[in-house]
């Protein structure tokens, strides 16, 4: 028997109607969506986590909620998310940093490029590139001529492998034609201490962080890595103002799923999360942060990931750096 056009449609809108009745339903109202930050409480990535969370639930009408969980350079939280259910009721807010477990750690936990589904970018900040009080030099060609007369005179600290402040130095060691002794910390507030202390030379990391201690002289600020000036600290100039052609970089936030999350529910995150970064811009809530507000498709997040990890991936190689 044959069987007819408007059987043959009858089946397929038959077969599309959960689909289609699913992306209709999600989010559920009487349903959380659980926000995951690998870090600890109080940092900056947390602190841009809950202003997005707390415009998410206004704009999907449920309860939305940060949960931190720190440790293991941020793959505790990740892995966390990545063996969650794949429902799209819990996703991983995380710095650049989350890209890069394959290229910094002997054994990483998962690939963050396959074991998880990209769904929004949500903004970036510029890095501050600042330096121990006693140091004689007062711009960043001050700092590059003294590190190419005495390369072992001058040590940079290094946050975190593989997160924007590690491969900006390597990118300002590279640009700027110098060999930094690199010294590794915990965190950005140990390696700040250090640089005020002067115990270390230099430190470029996220503006947000070392601007209190630049803005009270215990450090000096040399130069901001953004395309133009910041509005935080205008007194401040970019790299490339300081001479050193187009050096830009930036530390940015994203958001992301387990792999296997339903297409349309990744859509349906995206679109939302958008919104809700544009409503905090308007609102100047980015700003107290010093980040530019950034909305993408997730085929432009997925791209501008794979981009960034062939990037990062070189300079680490070039600079021999060993996953630890």
């Amino acid at each position: 028997m044959k069987t007819s056009r408007r059987q043959m449609l009858g089946a397929l809108a038959g077969l599309a109607s959960p689909i289609l009745a699913q992306a209709a339903t999600f989010p559920e109202p009487d349903r959380m969506l659980r926000i995951v930050v690998p870090f600890a409480a109080g940092g900056g990535v947390d602190s841009a986590a809950r202003l997005l969370a707390h415009q998410l639930g206004k704009q999907l009408g449920l309860p939305v909620i940060v949960e931190n969980r720190a440790g293991a350079s941020g793959t505790l939280g990740g892995k966390y998310v990545q063996t969650s259910p794949a429902d799209g009721y819990t996703l991983l807010f995380s710095a650049a940093t989350h890209i890069y477990a394959r290229q910094v750690l002997k054994s990483p936990p998962y690939d963050p490029q396959t074991d998880f589904a990209p769904i929004a970018r949500v903004g970036e900040a510029p890095l501050m590139l600042v330096i121990a009080p006693d140091q004689e030099a007062r711009k960043l060609s001050d700092v590059l001529a003294a590190a190419r007369t005495k390369p072992e005179g001058w040590t940079a600290a290094i946050p975190a492998s593989g997160a924007p402040s590690h491969l900006a130095t390597l990118l300002l060691a590279r640009m700027g034609q110098v060999n930094f002794t690199y010294v590794a910390y915990k965190g950005t507030q140990p390696a700040l201490v250090d640089v005020a202390g002067g115990h270390v030379n230099l430190l470029l990391d996220s503006m947000i962080s070392l601007l209190p201690l630049a803005k009270s002289g215990k450090v000096r600020p040399i130069a901001v890595t953004s395309v133009k000036r910041s509005a935080l600290a205008p007194e401040v100039p970019t790299m490339a103002e300081s001479g050193l052609g187009r050096y830009a970089y930036a530390s940015w936030y994203g958001v992301w799923a387990p792999r296997g999350t339903p297409p349309e529910r990744v859509l349906a995150l995206n679109k939302a999360i958008n919104a809700a970064v544009a409503d905090i811009a308007r609102a100047g809530g980015f700003s107290a942060l010093g980040i530019e507000p950034v909305t993408e498709t997730t085929e432009q997040f997925q791209r501008f990931i794979v981009s960034e990890v062939s990037q990062g991936s070189e300079l680490l190689k070039a600079a021999g750096f060993k996953p630890e």
